[in-house]
């Protein structure tokens, strides 16, 4: 089962980069590879309720590849995690196959729930380089995420997510609908339109003064 898994990790690592030039340079070099090999090792040490164990190999593997794995965390084989450094996955995330991250990401939790409070990532998503996944909720099949997102809410099929706060763009490929947007209460972009609102206002009251002094002065004359 261990090198079944692992040919699927390899075989993952060939698709999805191009740099890649055979299986057994992954094998020897690819930190997303071993990462994950160890994570099989630490996970199958938590289950058997060697936690300490399991934890001391988890730590192991974040001193040799930079990445940093809960062994609780349930990973799919053929996940690629490319290059890697800082991708930190929390204890009960969950990784289905096909599913791509890029470095920096973090699949965590807010630090407000119990129970289930990290992600769920379906088949074939992307998460690309320092985008943050917080919370227990779920990212559809085949979204993506975009760098350096903050995503709080759950993700349909198929969506792209970009911005601070992850703000759902695209679905399907083609243009959302406002309605379809959960974030669409962005703090951000209420900030800015009543700064633009603001603008408006204070260059009406500027063109009303000027057009009264005008009046006034011809007057005089």
């Amino acid at each position: 089962m261990f090198f079944s898994r692992l040919r699927k990790d390899i075989a993952a690592a060939k698709r999805n980069d191009p740099a890649a030039r055979n299986k057994f340079e992954i094998w020897l070099t690819y930190s997303g590879v071993k990462a994950l090999s160890w994570h099989r090792w630490a996970n199958f040490l938590y289950r058997i309720r060697l936690r300490l164990l399991a934890r001391i190999t988890s730590q192991f593997a974040k001193f040799l590849t930079g990445i940093e794995i809960h062994p609780a965390a349930k990973i799919a084989p053929g996940v690629f995690i490319d290059h890697g450094a800082g991708v930190v996955i929390g204890e009960t995330a969950e990784i289905e196959e096909g599913v791509v991250i890029y470095q920096g990401a973090t699949l965590g939790g807010t630090g407000k729930e119990t129970g289930k409070r990290h992600p769920t990532i379906q088949k074939n998503v992307t998460i690309s380089c320092g985008a943050k996944v917080l919370g227990g909720f779920t990212v559809g099949e085949g979204a993506r995420i975009g760098a350096g997102a903050v995503v709080l809410r759950e993700v349909p099929p198929y969506a792209t997510v970009v911005g601070v706060p992850g703000r759902i763009v695209r679905i399907n490929g083609e243009k959302a609908m406002p309605d379809l947007i959960p974030e669409k209460e962005d703090p951000v972009m209420k900030e800015i339109t009543a700064l633009r609102e603001r603008i408006a206002a204070l260059e009406e009251q500027i063109s009303r003064q000027g057009a009264e002094e005008k009046e006034n002065k011809d007057e005089t004359l």
